[in-house]
């Protein structure tokens, strides 16, 4: 499949990537007022059905490929409210600046203010999301800051972090693999360079998926990852234990994601890590 020249439409709350002239975008970034902001829907690379899953029954806090947190200093970033936990924070997103297109590329940032129950500002969370069309899949490189506004701990959790939520059914199963050879629930909680997410999709007869690529210079890596029942899938810092960020410090982590139309291909993602771990 060749590549096409993309476009972006950018409003201060929505971004949407598209293919040439075609109606339907690609890809969506959300980062409306006092939500958290997230990406949904993702077409598949060959076009063929919808990826993501926004707001599912089983977890209706889940927004396709978004990041959550539990537990900073205390405080939930992960439910939205909706279990009237009064420990819940919440979240500002500041207005989208339009997203910078070059070719079969395409970036943009998302900025957002988390804050503590009483309003007050707890980090400042930087998503830096850089998409390549290569045709036949994307890759996206995501790079995800946190700034303290205060002394923070993080608490130790089974799950939280970057998250992805596909449209997954049961009768119809799906595979997470990971890059030590672990399928499904085997990998909850283990330590492993990439996972991989594939199911069947509504619209096509084959499947497709997600890859998330850990870099080598993350903290934990390799990180150890979130398998939940329904195959959400997430590198989880948090499940190794607490720890610290200094007021005005920044942490950094760095992922690649490939979404791709079949199966899983071990020696490929294996020899795409490769090539992601030797990037500056």
């Amino acid at each position: 499949m060749q590549t096409s020249q993309l476009r972006a439409e950018s409003t201060e709350t929505c971004i949407r990537i598209y293919r040439g002239n075609e109606a339907v975008p690609i890809l969506e970034q959300h980062a409306q007022s006092d939500k958290r902001p997230y990406i949904h829907p993702i077409l598949a690379p060959d076009g063929n059905g919808i990826l993501t899953e926004d707001v599912p029954s089983h977890h209706p806090w889940q927004h396709g490929l978004y990041i959550g947190l539990n537990d900073v200093n205390g405080v939930g970033f992960w439910t939205e409210g909706l279990l009237n936990d009064p420990n819940d924070g919440s979240f500002r997103p500041l207005p989208l600046q339009p997203a910078v297109v070059d070719g079969c590329r395409v970036s943009w940032e998302v900025e957002t203010l988390y804050l503590d129950p009483a309003g007050k500002p707890l980090l400042m969370e930087l998503q830096q999301w850089r998409l390549e069309d290569q045709g036949g899949r994307y890759s996206i490189d995501f790079d995800w800051s946190l700034k303290a506004a205060v002394d923070l701990t993080f608490g130790q959790y089974a799950y939280g972090g970057l998250f992805l939520r596909m449209p997954y059914r049961r009768e119809l199963g799906g595979q997470v693999l990971n890059s030590e050879g672990q399928i499904n629930e085997e990998g909850e909680g283990q330590r492993a360079r990439w996972s991989a997410c594939c199911m069947p999709i509504e619209g096509r007869a084959d499947q497709a998926g997600f890859a998330f690529m850990d870099h080598p210079g993350n903290a934990e890596h390799p990180v150890p990852w979130r398998v939940d029942y329904e195959l959400g899938i997430s590198p989880s810092r948090c499940i190794t234990g607490p720890w610290q960020l200094a007021k005005d410090e920044v942490e950094t982590s760095r992922y690649r994601i490939i979404v791709f139309c079949g199966s899983t291909d071990p020696d490929e993602l294996n020899a795409g890590w490769q090539a992601f771990a030797a990037a500056n």
